[in-house]
């Protein structure tokens, strides 16, 4: 078993609202329901093996009051209550915060320090690890390919800004208004081909040892799992590796705060997390998921619904 919770977004503020000025944010609030979920947890009989916080787990806004590193700390410190390990995600309002450099060098960088676990960038924050016995888990870094975090005379920016200005003509990249493909604003990112070629290897590993696979990352990449807009770039192209392989049972996200969720056409299960920040005080936001031999089991909390996912 093991718990699952997204977008966060904590930050020491009044109640806000989204960039479209409509969506009501619960800043604090949103730190009080990260404390109840790990209470949750704790609690899990049998207890559950590890958590899985899939990105933007603080607000972008702290860059600007200063309080970046002091937010961050409030939440690792709520998750370091637990006596199981944690794997990270990497989302857009972390690299609003940190620059990739400087979030190696946090708590929110899970990948091993050791061996051949992930690419050989180091910067990547994409790697795998055995959960149990047949069940492997990768991270994906779904702000491999970005313009978010990066120096702008890198050639990481330098190439994420040609793919996005090349389809995204407006002057403001992160309005979709006009796409053809909506999803290709700057607080999307995608993968570098480097981190495929790596993920193509680890599920043919998989593939070979009969394991069964979860993969995560902050951004959807199924468009039936999205709305549309919250959507990784080349999001077919990790569609592509996942479907050339058996392996891979379910791809959980984050970002869409509204939750998604589709079985796509090779029988992979596409769980979009509904987000803290946006719950109402009253409710939450966080699920624990149980591992079967045939299925997994969602059991959520507040605005999260229950769910089986056969395979």
């Amino acid at each position: 078993a093991f718990g699952i919770i997204a977008d966060i977004q904590f930050a020491d503020a009044e109640d806000g609202y989204d960039f479209g000025g409509c969506r009501r944010r619960y800043y604090r609030h949103s730190l009080r329901m990260l404390r109840e979920a790990v209470r949750a947890w704790a609690e899990e009989s049998p207890p559950i093996d590890f958590v899985l916080q899939l990105g933007d787990c603080i607000d972008g806004q702290n860059v600007r009051r200063g309080e970046a590193e002091s937010a961050l700390q409030q939440v690792l410190a709520v998750l370091g209550e637990l006596s199981v390990p944690v794997h990270h995600a990497w989302g857009n309002h972390e690299l609003y915060n940190f620059s990739r450099a400087r979030l190696v060098h946090t708590g929110l960088y899970s990948r091993p320090a050791g061996g051949s676990d992930g690419p050989s960038d180091r910067e990547c924050h994409a790697y795998h690890c055995s959960l149990a016995p047949r069940l492997r888990l990768v991270v994906l870094d779904t702000y491999d390919a970005s313009t978010l975090g990066t120096d702008p005379d890198s050639p990481r920016h330098r190439e994420s800004l040609r793919v996005l200005r090349e389809k995204n003509p407006n002057d403001d990249l992160n309005s979709p208004a006009g796409l053809k493909e909506p999803h290709f604003v700057a607080f999307n990112g995608g993968f570098s081909q480097a981190q495929l070629d790596w993920f193509n290897e680890v599920l043919k590993f998989s593939d070979e040892n009969e394991e069964k696979v979860i993969v995560m990352g902050h951004v959807p990449i199924h468009p039936y799992a999205s709305n549309g807009v919250c959507l990784a770039w080349n999001y077919e192209a990790a569609l592509a590796v996942i479907h050339s392989h058996c392996c891979v049972v379910c791809v959980l996200a984050g970002h869409l705060h509204d939750g998604a969720y589709c079985l796509d056409s090779h029988g992979v299960h596409h769980l979009t997390l509904e987000g803290v920040i946006e719950t109402p005080p009253e409710s939450n936001a966080f699920a624990t998921m149980y591992v079967y031999e045939d299925k997994l089991v969602l059991k959520g909390k507040g605005r999260i619904p229950d769910r089986v996912m056969h395979f």
